[in-house]
């Protein structure tokens, strides 16, 4: 099935999004457009509505319908990713612990960078057990920029979503 493309000018640069009636296959962060058509077609207008929530502090869950494409396994960590409180961040090792295995970090961190649903399916949560803020496709200011919009909106409140 074909895909369509629609763009959002976030605060943060030009969103890319593509998908279908069959759910939103990608959203990626670009430096310029496929199209030049203001033309948005019906099954990512509300991509585009929920984004605008988010970005406005209005909105701290989507509601779409997803079809990323992805082996059994990144689909797994996805999944977990799609389930994160807005505002928490947890670690490699958390999502690994979930997952059964605490040995499959670095398998979990290459399916979280192989994530192509950012912001909805929010891989920027996911931080370094030390903390710290590692690797983010869009690059780790917009990382920090998406958690510190996100913790605004919950100050005092950003924990560990898993209690290991």
């Amino acid at each position: 099935m074909e895909l369509y493309y629609a763009y959002y000018s976030s605060p943060i640069g030009l969103i890319e999004i593509s998908g279908n009636e069959d759910g939103i296959a990608s959203l990626y962060f670009v430096d310029e457009r496929k199209s030049n058509s203001s033309k948005v077609h019906a099954s990512l207008k509300e991509c585009l509505l929920q984004l605008e929530e988010y970005f406005k502090g209005l909105r701290k869950e989507f509601g779409l319908k997803l079809n990323p494409k992805g082996t059994d396994f990144q689909k797994k960590v996805w999944d977990i990713l799609y389930t994160l409180p807005y505002g928490k961040t947890v670690s490699y090792l958390d999502i690994s612990r979930v997952l059964g295995d605490v040995n499959a970090t670095r398998a979990v961190g290459n399916a979280n960078g192989s994530n192509p649903i950012s912001i909805i399916v929010p891989c920027h949560r996911v931080i370094g057990v030390n903390g710290k803020l590692v690797g983010y496709g869009g690059g780790l200011w917009r990382k920090e920029w998406l958690l510190n919009h996100e913790r605004g909106a919950t100050v005092g409140q950003q924990t560990n979503l898993f209690a290991i």
